[in-house]
């Protein structure tokens, strides 16, 4: 069997739908015996975790699968192998360092308020 990285789309509706399109881009691993198999496997988990809920706003908000758009295959687990790679443009590069800053800072202190729980 063989490892492979899947990346699942979805597009998430709320309303009408009536807003800025939005899709979530999922990278899943997947173990399959061939590319073929992998796809599938990452289709029907794609088809699978579609779901429709109620916002807070008391509006159905729907996660449609759209597709699986790229799957690479894991030659072997590396430490510090690349798995993913991504360009992002953006008019303004302060803001964007800045979230990149406080996502690692969430991070960090997600991981030591978990490290103080098992003291």
């Amino acid at each position: 069997m063989n490892w492979f990285l899947a990346k699942i789309v979805y597009r998430i509706v709320c309303g009408d739908g009536e807003h800025t399109a939005q899709f979530d881009e999922q990278l899943r691993l997947v173990q399959a015996a061939d590319e073929n198999e992998a796809f599938d496997k990452a289709k029907a988990i794609g088809e699978q975790e579609q779901e429709m809920f109620l916002n807070q706003q008391q509006k159905l908000v729907t996660w449609q699968f759209v597709n699986v758009c790229e799957l690479y295959k894991i030659s072997a687990l590396i430490d510090g192998a690349e798995l993913y790679s991504r360009i992002q443009e953006t008019d303004n590069a302060g803001s964007y360092i800045e979230l990149v800053n406080k996502k690692a800072a969430h991070i960090k202190a997600a991981s030591t308020h978990k490290y103080l729980q098992l003291l």
